[in-house]
């Protein structure tokens, strides 16, 4: 019988074969090779991804690639033929705006004829940006801490980032019209929609204009932010119809992969449709209940994005840490368990730490360095007791993005 540290192994080569299946390089030189059509491209590459994404482009095209620009988070730059700017995420910092300024200008210097291959992922809303007269960069980090903390969805956030820049909500089109632009896209949200991966700076804004309902209770300076910022192009706006998009990755992508993983060492997969959102932490509590009354030898596979509502001054750790630790506890004594939850970014939330594999042992371990899960879990310090029980994962930059991953073994 395979021991506890072979099944936890099992369960860290599933985690890496979905990230694998979703790569940024592999994935952008599989659909290019594809594509005889293309031509000589001017590139940009933009994104958590975008270095890896660029690999692949220059894979399958080579010197038909004539300049190019790839933009990414600090840490995540790779070694290419073009620049290769980093700037802050989730915090957009002075790098963001001068990346915004430095591709407006890698813009106006691209032929009107030449045809331009985009590769966006997540992350590019706080990597890249061009503000509004008037509007500061103080201004907007203090509004990316009132989105990161204020426990929104996706929709929401992206409502308001669009309206206050000069890039998304498909101004980044009108920047680039008339030339043919192909954009590839790794999807990092919920319905693949490309008006809402970056803040779609290629796409029409999706919402209709119709504020969603969470950002009723907006603060004042929210309200007179959202105010400065000129109208959105209209979905009629001639300019989106020199843009074609393709989706090459997404988080279904990656649960087949995990699936595919898992059987091979010998599981039975069980791909759970429910996409995991909202609290981390009561998602965490239900997909550890759901993992109790699995029979043994299942893996079971979710994918989603949660939200952690912070207090002023939150501790160490992510949505995904919450979530696992919140999982810890209704796992408490628990044998033959495993949950891992994860960033396929290889990031969760400010830190290195993409995510963390607990069993049913965590909550002891903690508690013998002197920490409460409870306490952590309400200060969002999640990560100072995963640390403590030793049960942290650590991936590095992964060159993809398709949100988060959760893996529940019984075994």
């Amino acid at each position: 019988m395979p021991s506890a540290e072979t099944h936890r192994q099992n369960l860290l080569t599933i985690f890496h074969s979905a990230l694998a299946r979703v790569g940024g390089r592999a994935c952008v030189k599989r659909y290019l090779e594809k594509q005889t059509w293309l031509g000589d491209v001017h590139l940009i590459a933009i994104g958590k991804a975008a270095a890896a994404m660029a690999q692949g482009a220059l894979d399958a095209l080579g010197a038909r690639i004539r300049d190019g620009l790839v933009i990414t988070k600090h840490g995540h730059g790779e070694p290419l033929p073009w620049p290769c700017l980093t700037s802050g995420h989730p915090f957009p910092d002075e790098a963001s705006l001068r990346a915004g300024d430095e591709l407006l200008r890698f813009i106006e210097r691209v032929p009107a004829s030449a045809k331009v291959l985009v590769l966006l992922s997540g992350g590019a809303s706080a990597l890249v940006e061009r503000l509004p007269d008037g509007v500061s960069l103080a201004q907007l980090q203090s509004l990316n801490d009132w989105l990161l903390g204020a426990g929104l969805d996706i929709h929401a956030c992206n409502y308001v980032r669009k309206r206050i820049s000069l890039i998304k909500g498909g101004r980044l089109a009108q920047r680039l019209a008339p030339r043919q632009v192909l954009c590839l896209i790794i999807s990092d949200v919920p319905g693949d929609d490309p008006a809402t991966v970056g803040s779609g700076p290629l796409s029409p804004d999706s919402s209709g204009g119709v504020e969603p309902g969470p950002l009723s209770n907006a603060p004042d300076f929210v309200r007179a932010l959202l105010a400065r910022g000129p109208t959105l192009p209209a979905a009629v706006d001639p300019a989106f119809a020199y843009v074609e998009t393709v989706i090459v990755a997404n988080l279904d992508n990656a649960k087949q992969a995990a699936a595919d993983a898992g059987r091979a060492c010998g599981y039975q997969a069980v791909l759970e449709t429910e996409f995991v959102s909202g609290d981390a932490l009561v998602a965490g509590a239900r997909l550890a209940q759901r993992l109790l009354g699995a029979s043994a030898g299942s893996l079971h596979i979710w994918g989603g994005e949660t939200q952690v509502t912070l207090p002023t001054h939150p501790g160490r750790g992510g949505r995904s840490q919450s979530l696992a630790l919140a999982a810890a506890l209704a796992l408490r004594d628990r044998e033959r368990v495993l949950f891992l939850a994860a960033g396929t970014d290889g990031t969760d939330g400010p830190g290195e730490d993409a995510g963390a594999l607990i069993d049913g042992n965590t909550i002891t371990r903690g508690q013998q360095h002197g920490l409460d899960a409870q306490s952590a879990l309400a200060q969002a310090d999640a990560g100072t007791f995963l640390q403590a029980s030793g049960d942290l994962l650590r991936t590095g930059p992964t060159g993809t993005n398709v949100m988060d991953l959760m893996l529940g073994l019984r075994y």
